[in-house]
């Protein structure tokens, strides 16, 4: 991203910066508010395949699945990755259209994919099985090397999962009950509800006192933990961290026309992007000096405004 910042003018840079921080820092707690940044983001700088890619992984986060795909189609064709096709593939899902998510899991570009690619590609094609009531197909899409092997990789879990919730569905518990087991002990940051979903199996009940939605890692959010991190990834390099000297000083229009015409509501975004980015970002000590200078703007002031004033005694005798 850095790169592509620096073919802007600083100061556009800076900004489309701040709201794409706001977007890696709301997506997960605050998808909505995450999309308003990630809008900003958008109407300053659309020609910045990261920005596209950014507020695509924000749409999708909000279920926005046509909105989603549309940009991730606009990022691909700006860097020529393939990158973004499992994402793109689970669009198609939300979108109800699992026929064009298995048709996409057969193209080229899947074998262009790296490993952890290759496993979210299988994810979501297991799932679109399953949109299509093929729950057999989506059981034998998930046997691989991947899901047999012991060693633990940052997909492990769900793979497990996903396999494990597939042989439920279709009445093998005992199997089921194994693998919810497996994903359980290779999920080390609780990524799933394994254990959640092993005491079913098991006849304990529990009673959330906050009711929060389980996260559905088989369905078609299945890949929202790698949209996290492709969106943080995305954004990890704030405009602060980018020197003066390495801007390409320009006023091409092209850059800058989306900026000319911002609506107040993108405006807010944007002041809001600033007051965030600066009370993370201000130090503690300020506070005194801001004090200080207060006190010593009033006591200007005060002056100024006393030598204003006619002085009430008249004018001075010769």
């Amino acid at each position: 991203m850095r790169q592509e910042l620096m073919s802007l003018p600083k100061t556009l840079a800076d900004d489309v910066a701040r709201n794409l921080v706001m977007v890696a820092r709301l997506i997960d707690e605050d998808p909505e508010e995450a999309y308003g940044y990630s809008r900003v983001a958008l109407r300053l700088a659309s020609r910045v395949a990261a920005v596209r890619e950014a507020a695509g992984f924000a749409a999708y986060a909000t279920q926005k699945y046509g909105e989603a795909l549309a940009e991730f189609r606009a990022a691909k064709r700006m860097t020529g990755s393939v990158e973004l096709w499992p994402v793109m593939a689970d669009c198609e899902r939300g979108l109800g259209r699992p026929e064009r998510a298995m048709a996409m899991a057969g193209e080229p570009e899947v074998q262009k994919l790296d490993k952890a690619g290759q496993v979210e590609m299988r994810l979501v094609a297991a799932g679109a099985r399953r949109d299509m009531g093929q729950i057999d197909a989506a059981i034998v899409t998930l046997q691989s090397p991947e899901l047999a092997s012991s060693a633990v990789h940052p997909w492990t879990p769900r793979l497990r999962y996903a396999y494990a919730d597939a042989l439920l569905e279709a009445g093998r518990e005992d199997e089921a009950r194994e693998w919810f087991g497996k994903a359980l002990e290779s999920d080390k940051d609780g990524s799933t509800d394994a254990s959640d979903r092993l005491a079913e199996l098991d006849g304990v009940e529990f009673v959330d006192a906050l009711d929060e939605d389980k996260e559905d890692v088989t369905g078609t959010a299945g890949t929202a933990p790698a949209a996290v991190d492709h969106a943080v990834s995305a954004v990890q390099d704030p405009a602060s961290d980018i020197a003066d000297d390495d801007f390409v000083e320009t006023t091409d229009d092209d850059d800058v026309d989306d900026d000319e015409d911002d609506t107040d509501e993108l405006n807010a975004w944007a002041d809001r992007a600033d007051a965030a980015a600066e009370s993370v970002d201000a130090p503690a000590e300020a506070a005194p000096e801001a004090e200080q200078k207060a006190e010593q703007n009033k006591a200007e002031q005060k002056a100024e405004h006393d030598a204003e004033q006619p002085d009430a005694e008249g004018p001075a005798k010769a």
